[in-house]
């Protein structure tokens, strides 16, 4: 089936999440980058089968679905709600998840459709750009939040041990009790914004909104965008507080202005595509050229970083609907990120062992 306009957002929008997480987190194959070009998702088939379509007319008209009615459906004779909008007729508790009339019509009307279909011997679709989900606890994709919060878990047992690291377990400068290694700040600020992007992915696969979305791509960019600053740094060994400004600076700005113009202008999918592929692939370059060239002891472990994540994408390409309505390939993708996230975070701290001795020795000489 052809990649038709309707299609791209879906298609842009899950592709480019997958780059910015898996580049943001490490690094991944070359061929990755190729991916948002070669991948075609059916985005909404389901959407057209009339058996959902009847369904989704009669529920949006009467809140009724067969023998199931929704409580915060209430219509009048000539079908307007009685009690305002939809989302204003939710308790208070569910409101913030935005699970309203509209949504439950669309969600079990899916529900009932798939059902249908595998009576009838036919395999899952997509409904408007995602494979049918079975919530639990009103949680839209419940696997890929859990391993979304293990990936944001991981990635805070590793930025805590860095920490434990540097500050109790190395040595310190005598003249200012301050750890020797160059690049502390920056994998602390890295850290962090590591953490927020796996929190906001965490939120988005609960519960898929404008909102949650548009933080969920602004984290996802700004931890891109800092990742290839920070790999720029590293790489060419940017020690001078005036230099890192001179490199920092415009990607900052850059970065700054790309994520308000998603949130305040227009969330143009292709643009950040194209953003992200641009940053993505200088990063993935500098790892892997200074990766084959330096002479560090823990460069296997970039190395397994970069072709397990690039092995991994592979759950991206080879797309596939949800095991019993929970996993899917992308839930499993996840998952396959967390041991990456861990051997990452191993590898910088081995980096600050061995600047570490370095500088030790260099002081050593000097007395």
């Amino acid at each position: 089936q052809s990649l038709s306009l309707s299609k791209i957002p879906a298609f842009v929008k899950k592709a480019t999440r997958a780059i910015v997480t898996m580049i943001g987190g490490g690094g991944c194959c070359l061929f990755v980058a190729l991916l948002c070009f070669v991948r075609v998702l059916d985005a909404s088939f389901g959407d057209s089968q009339p058996l959902y379509k009847d369904c989704l007319e009669h529920c949006e008209k009467t809140g009724c679905i067969g023998e199931k009615c929704f409580q915060h459906c209430k219509f009048s004779s000539d079908g307007v709600s009685v009690d305002g909008p939809w989302y204003m007729q939710e308790p208070l508790y569910l409101r913030w998840k935005q699970w309203d009339c509209q949504s439950d019509c669309r969600y079990h009307c899916m529900i009932d459709t798939e059902k249908e279909r595998k009576m009838a011997g036919h395999g899952p679709v997509k409904y408007h750009g995602k494979w049918p989900f079975k919530r639990a606890f009103g949680i839209q994709e419940p696997v890929s939040v859990a391993f979304s919060a293990f990936n944001l878990a991981i990635q805070f047992q590793g930025w805590l041990s860095f920490f434990i690291l540097l500050y109790y377990k190395l040595p310190q400068r005598p003249q200012n009790r301050k750890p020797y290694y160059e690049f502390t700040g920056l994998w602390h600020i890295y850290g962090l914004i590591a953490m927020n992007a796996w929190f906001w992915s965490a939120v988005f696969h609960t519960r898929d909104v404008d909102f949650t979305e548009k933080l969920d791509y602004s984290s996802a960019v700004a931890l891109l965008g800092y990742s290839l600053t920070l790999a720029i740094l590293r790489t060419f060994n940017v020690r001078e507080e005036a230099a890192r400004v001179m490199v920092a600076a415009p990607f900052i700005a850059f970065v700054t202005t790309h994520i308000l113009y998603l949130n305040f202008y227009k969330l143009d999918y292709g643009l950040n595509m194209v953003v992200c592929l641009g940053m993505g692939i200088a990063q993935l370059l500098l790892w892997a050229v200074w990766a084959g060239v330096t002479r560090h002891p823990s460069r296997w472990k970039l190395w397994i970083v970069v072709v397990g994540g690039g092995l991994a994408m592979l759950l991206e390409i080879y797309d596939f609907p949800p095991y019993k309505g929970y996993v899917d390939a992308h839930a499993i993708w996840h998952a396959s990120t967390i041991p990456l996230t861990f051997l990452w975070w191993s590898f910088i701290k081995d980096d600050a062992e061995f600047r570490t001795s370095i500088l030790l020795k260099k002081t050593s000489k000097l007395h």
